[in-house]
């Protein structure tokens, strides 16, 4: 669909959003992935301004005088300290994975088979937070919502110590076992227990279908700016795209509504069609004064097709990115409810070992210069909030209202 030029950005480009989806995964926007086979630079005996003497002396001490030694692993005390190095940062986004967080990580950016709930989760003031429940989840069936406080797994109570991954890992399990959440709703003053059945899922990130009396609306619902590879995704979206121009329609809804993120090539992709030529995109800083602006290359094949956006407070980094774009732009109309506020990118270091470090590089900006934040979200021109009764009788306002706004 686009010219070879775009295709062949590097794909290595993913926005981090440490969120973490309960069957498990995080995402969020990334910006680069490299292999780490040579670790010299981790030599500490060549560090200049660091005295690790202590480290090594409390490693030591560790293993040779520890009542349990037998039951302790070496792995896991190195581990254990780089985690919490990472986390000395005070930044939920900045992560280590161990090879067995970054296999799950690994499968499920990629859309493949796992088991668990079905929720994104993420960090906000301390707290664990769902993002988003996924579309036919347990998570969704059983009633949680976007915005959602995770309070208590089961009998554990968590602690502003307890990080993303850390209730992850109690509440994945086997699907058809049960787990319990102690949840309180945003707006609500009294938590709720919710038990939750496990099950496979599997999330394919583009679906197309067509609304609308005589099916002349095309929406088209993008779960996340991920494949296994940019390329791969950028084949789906090509392949939808397609379709809609195909079908002569002179209309859509791009549906953002719970997409965590995922390449930032892909948001950058996914604007381009829709913007005409020298548009900006997005905006990138790397902390340094260094800003790089991202911005429409060539005629966009939905250039000329009116649409409005849905969003909510499960549309994270890459998907906020394309929102943001397009109505700064005055190219759409945004519906819903705010979006997360995630504005920093990640890029992905893999390590020899399979382990994985996912640390925070750059952030990012909105055409106008303003950065994403949770305090900073991008807010809908037209703001429809999902109610209690809502939920319950599985309508969906928003999407009523899009179509409402695409048939006047």
């Amino acid at each position: 669909m686009r010219t070879a030029t775009k295709q062949n950005r590097k794909n290595s480009n993913i926005i981090g959003l440490g969120i973490l989806l309960v069957c498990v995964f995080t995402l969020g926007l990334v910006v680069g992935r490299s292999v780490d086979t040579d670790t010299s630079f981790l030599d500490i005996t060549s560090s200049k301004d660091l005295d690790l003497s202590m480290f090594w002396s409390v490693l030591n001490i560790t293993r040779d005088s520890y009542v349990d030694s037998s039951k302790m692993k070496k792995e896991d005390l190195v581990y254990g300290a780089i985690k919490g190095m990472v986390s000395s940062l005070d930044d939920p986004a900045t992560v280590f994975l161990t090879p067995e967080e970054t296999e799950e990580f690994n499968s499920a950016s990629e859309g493949k088979y796992f088991e668990g709930i079905g929720a994104e989760l993420g960090y906000d003031n301390g707290q664990v937070i769902v993002v988003t429940p996924l579309e036919g989840s347990p998570a969704k069936e059983a009633g949680i919502r976007p915005g959602d406080y995770i309070l208590k797994i089961g009998d554990y109570e968590l602690t502003s110590e307890d990080t993303v991954y850390d209730a992850v890992s109690k509440i994945r399990g086997k699907s058809g076992t049960e787990v319990v959440l102690n949840i309180l709703h945003r707006g609500d003053l009294k938590p709720v227990d919710i038990t939750i059945t496990r099950k496979e899922i599997t999330v394919p990130s583009i679906t197309l279908e067509y609304r609308g009396e005589n099916n002349d609306i095309a929406l088209l619902k993008v779960s996340r700016f991920t494949e296994s590879t940019y390329s791969e995704w950028v084949r789906n979206w090509d392949s939808k795209v397609t379709e809609i121009i195909n079908s002569k329609t002179s209309k859509m809804i791009l549906d953002l509504r719970g997409n965590p993120g995922g390449f930032f090539d892909a948001a950058i992709y996914a604007g381009d069609e829709f913007l005409p030529e020298g548009f900006i995109i997005s905006k990138q800083s790397d902390g340094k004064d260094n800003t790089r602006e991202y911005t429409s290359t060539t005629k966009g094949n939905l250039e000329d097709i009116e649409a409005v956006v849905l969003v909510n407070e499960g549309s994270a980094s890459a998907s906020e990115i394309l929102a943001g774009a397009l109505q700064n732009a005055g190219r759409a109309k945004i519906v819903g409810e705010k979006t997360f506020g995630k504005g920093t990118a990640q890029k992905i270091y893999d390590l020899s070992d399979g382990s994985s470090l996912h640390l925070t590089t750059l952030r990012w900006l909105l055409p106008n210069g303003e950065q994403i934040s949770r305090d900073n979200s991008v807010k809908p021109d037209i703001e429809i909030k999902l109610t209690n009764d809502d939920f319950v009788r599985g309508s969906d306002p928003q999407l009523i209202k899009a179509l409402e706004m695409l048939t006047k």
